[in-house]
């Protein structure tokens, strides 16, 4: 019975360490992306119509009366040349969009369009066709339906304004319909590329050795700290089921490197998990003088034969707060320091100030990267 119950015992702990072990790992999905399939980028000008007198004021945008001219001459109207058409529900726009991978001409694509000149919003308008060309000029898609804004404005006579989020953007889901597929060549060689989303070659050599395990010997090979190289079946439909197993793999990644980031501007402090920092002390305190001015009145005697007058008064004061000393140890943790940080009450600036000094004497065993 004793026996049964160790038994049992290891059994649980065994399945308690795999689960563990597989919690730690992730999907290859998520760690890499594949050599050949990537979104491409598509832009286009247009014209954005039905705006309820919030469009461009076209004093200082002549190029929505130019491109209205032109997209009415298209449609047979004719405007004479001296005539400079005055309006106010008509905003000359950009377009962009994602074209994702392996899409097909008719099907349908988000889209998302800015106002180019000074239009005070887009709400209630509707995009006219406007063709998206890529990089290499040619049309890849036709945009074309109702705006969807989030934001909204409202102006007085005084010129006072009240703006909801951004009105001068927005975006059409399913507005662009694909007109010409960007071709692949995923199957074109006899083997496929994973590139990792950070260079690590802890991971790379990881994923090598876990793919040549399920594989075969010498099925993958690390080209870098980046890339890595699979076999891969040539015909298409196998090599679609093979890039199904590849994506669902599961791989213990590296630890990430010690790295601590710093946000100035709003004074948001990331710490890794592995940063550490060796024997050092920091004395922590701050400085502040104030000075304030004024001005008192000096008037003479009562039947004096002096003036009034001025007189300036200034006031300095300074204010020390009591510095606290404490002293990091050899090996200190990201939670131990993070403990003694807060136990002198430093507020985000005064962290960075501490974090930078403690890299500048260096005891700081990680790197800083300030954004």
């Amino acid at each position: 019975m004793i026996r049964q119950r160790a038994f049992r015992l290891t059994l649980v702990l065994f399945v308690l360490l795999v689960v563990t072990t597989a919690a730690q790992a992730d999907r290859l999905k998520d760690l890499v992306s594949i050599e050949g399939v990537r979104n491409n980028q598509l832009i286009g000008y247009g014209l954005v119509v039905g705006l309820d007198g919030t469009g461009d004021q076209t004093s200082q945008a002549p190029f929505t009366v130019q491109s209205l001219k032109s997209l009415l001459t298209q449609l047979g109207v004719t405007i004479p040349p001296n005539v400079n058409p005055q309006l106010k529900n008509v905003a000359a726009v950009a377009v962009h969009a994602d074209l994702p991978p392996f899409v097909k001409p008719g099907q349908q694509i988000d889209v998302t369009v800015s106002s180019l000149a000074n239009a005070g919003s887009l709400r209630g308008g509707s995009l006219l066709m406007t063709p998206l060309k890529g990089p290499d000029g040619q049309i890849y898609a036709l945009a074309q339906g109702s705006l969807v804004v989030g934001g909204f404005g409202v102006e007085g006579r005084d010129g006072s304004r009240v703006s909801v989020n951004i009105p001068s953007a927005g975006r059409i889901p399913g507005g662009a319909i694909v007109e010409r597929a960007v071709p692949s060549n995923i199957s074109a060689k006899d083997s496929v590329t994973l590139n990792l989303h950070s260079a690590d070659f802890t991971t790379a050599s990881r994923i090598v050795e876990s793919l040549n395990a399920v594989y075969g010997a010498g099925a993958a090979k690390a080209l870098d700290a980046v890339s890595i190289e699979v076999a891969a079946p040539r015909d298409p439909s196998a090599r679609v089921r093979f890039m199904a197993e590849l994506e669902s793999m599961q791989v213990d990644p590296g630890q990430a490197a010690a790295r601590v980031v710093v946000n100035s501007r709003t004074g948001t402090i990331v710490i890794g998990s592995n940063v550490r920092v060796s024997p050092a002390a920091v004395a922590h305190g701050s400085l502040s003088v104030t000075i304030s001015e004024s001005f008192g009145v000096s008037q003479p005697a009562p039947f004096g034969q002096g003036e009034t007058v001025v007189t300036p008064q200034s006031q300095v004061r300074v204010e020390q707060e009591d510095g606290r000393m404490f002293l990091f140890d050899p090996g200190v943790t990201l939670s131990d320091l993070v403990r003694a940080v807060n136990e002198v009450g430093a507020a985000p600036g005064d962290l960075i100030a501490i974090l930078e000094a403690l890299k500048r004497v260096g005891a700081l065993r990680a790197e800083l990267v300030v954004i």
